[in-house]
C-alpha cells in the first residue's frame, strides 16, 4: 500500500522529534521533509541523536525546499510542530503552496495557533496579533476523543495540560455530575517548558524540587474553559493551579468539584468506563495512575473517588505524546481513515 507522504515543520524541538519517532513506526506513513530555518541541510541525527538508526541520512530542509517538494506529491499531511506565534503562518504559507500546486494537503498543528475560534481571543491569551486569521475557520481543535466527526480540513491538537484536564472534566460536565466550578492542580515534567533551557527548567533548580507557577493565571486555562464548553454546552469555571515537577515528561492532574447528586467512587468509575467505552487511549480503573504508567505513550490513565458530595479525578498523560506529537498522529489517523492506534499502541516503558 501506498504510503501517506508527511511534512514535518519546526523540526528541532522535543514534540517535533516525538513527531518523527512516531512517523518513523508507523505503518501507513512515510516522512517526506522535516522544515527547520535555523538549520536546513544540518542532519536531523544531530538534533536527535536517539532517531540516527531510523534516519541516517535525513537533513532538515529550508522552506523553500519544502514549497518546491509539495509540487512533486500527489497529497501530503502537515505536522507541525512549531512554536505558538510562528505556527500559524508557516502553516499558511505551506498550504498556500500545496493549494497553489493543487496538491491535497491537511494540517495538524500542536502550537496554541489555532485552538481559538477567533483571532481576538487568541490575540487576548497571547498578546501578539495572529498571523493567519483567515484560516482559524479551517480547523477545529479538540481532545480526539471528545469528537466523533471532523468537519474541518485541518485540526488543532490541545495543549498538553489542557489534554488531561479536559480528559478528566468533560465526562462530569457532559454527563451532569457535578457543578460547573473545579479545581484543578495539575503536575509537569521539565519537557514540557520546551528545549531551550530556562530558570524554571534547567536541571539544577528543578531537580528535587516542586513548585507551584502561574496559578490561577495559566494560559492553559481559557483553553480548556472554551474547548470544555465546546464539547459540553456548559460554560463551567476552571481554578488552575500548575506545578513543575522533578521529572522530565509526563503530567498529573487532578480535578475537583462539587457533585450535583450524591454518588459514590463505583458508580462514578463505572460512568467514566461507560463515557470512554470504544477510545482505545483512555483506560479507567480504580487503580490511582501514575505517571510512569504512561510516559513515553499515547494512553491516558484515570481513576476517580466519590464520597458522595464531591469528586476528584485523577488523570495522567506524556505531555510529548498524548499531549502533544501523538494526539496529532491519532487525529492524523481519524481524518484519514486510518485505524486510530496506527502507529500509537505501543504501551509506557514503565521504567524510564
Amino acid at each position: 500500500m501506498t504510503r501517506l507522504p508527511v511534512i514535518v515543520l519546526g523540526g528541532t524541538g522535543y514534540v517535533a522529534g516525538e513527531v518523527l519517532r512516531l512517523v518513523a513506526n508507523h505503518p501507513h506513513l512515510q516522512l517526506k521533509a522535516v522544515l527547520s530555518d535555523s538549520q536546513p541541510g544540518e542532519p536531523v541525527a544531530k538534533s536527535f541523536a536517539h532517531l540516527a538508526p531510523v534516519y541516517p541520512d535525513l537533513t532538515f530542509s529550508s522552506l523553500e525546499a519544502i514549497t518546491s517538494l509539495l509540487g512533486k506529491l500527489p497529497e501530503a499531511a502537515v505536522i507541525s510542530a512549531a512554536p505558538h506565534g510562528v505556527a500559524a503562518k508557516l502553516i499558511d504559507d505551506v498550504l498556500s503552496a500545496a493549494e497553489a500546486a493543487g496538491v491535497r494537503a491537511r494540517a495538524f498543528d500542536i502550537s496554541a495557533d489555532y485552538r481559538y475560534a477567533s483571532a481576538s481571543d487568541y490575540e487576548a491569551v497571547y498578546k501578539r496579533a495572529h498571523g493567519a486569521p483567515a484560516r482559524i475557520p479551517q480547523f477545529t481543535c479538540a481532545v480526539p476523543e471528545h469528537l466523533e466527526t471532523l468537519s474541518t480540513p485541518h485540526v488543532a491538537h490541545p495543549g498538553c495540560f489542557a489534554t488531561a484536564v479536559l480528559l478528566a472534566s468533560v465526562p462530569l460536565l457532559k454527563l451532569d455530575l457535578i457543578e460547573p466550578r473545579l479545581y484543578v492542580t495539575g503536575v509537569t515534567g521539565s519537557t514540557g517548558s520546551g528545549r531551550t533551557p530556562s530558570a524554571g527548567t534547567h536541571h539544577p533548580q528543578r531537580h528535587s524540587d516542586f513548585y507551584a507557577y502561574n496559578p490561577l493565571a495559566h494560559r492553559h486555562a481559557p483553553e480548556i474553559a472554551a474547548l470544555a464548553r465546546a464539547t459540553s454546552s456548559i460554560a463551567a469555571e476552571f481554578n488552575f493551579v500548575p506545578h513543575s515537577g522533578p521529572f522530565a515528561r509526563g503530567i498529573h492532574v487532578t480535578v475537583q468539584a462539587h457533585l450535583r447528586r450524591a454518588i459514590k467512587t463505583p458508580e462514578l468509575l463505572e460512568e467514566l468506563a461507560r463515557f470512554y467505552r470504544g477510545k482505545p487511549f483512555v483506560r479507567v480503573t480504580d487503580t490511582l495512575p501514575r505517571v510512569k504508567d504512561v510516559a513515553s505513550s499515547n494512553y491516558a490513565f484515570m481513576s476517580a473517588v466519590a464520597n458522595g458530595t464531591s469528586v476528584a479525578v485523577m488523570c495522567v498523560i506524556d505531555n510529548l505524546v498524548k499531549g502533544a506529537a501523538g494526539g496529532a498522529v491519532q487525529w492524523l489517523n481519524r481524518a484519514y481513515g486510518f485505524d486510530e492506534t496506527a502507529g500509537l499502541s505501543a504501551p509506557a516503558p514503565g521504567w524510564t
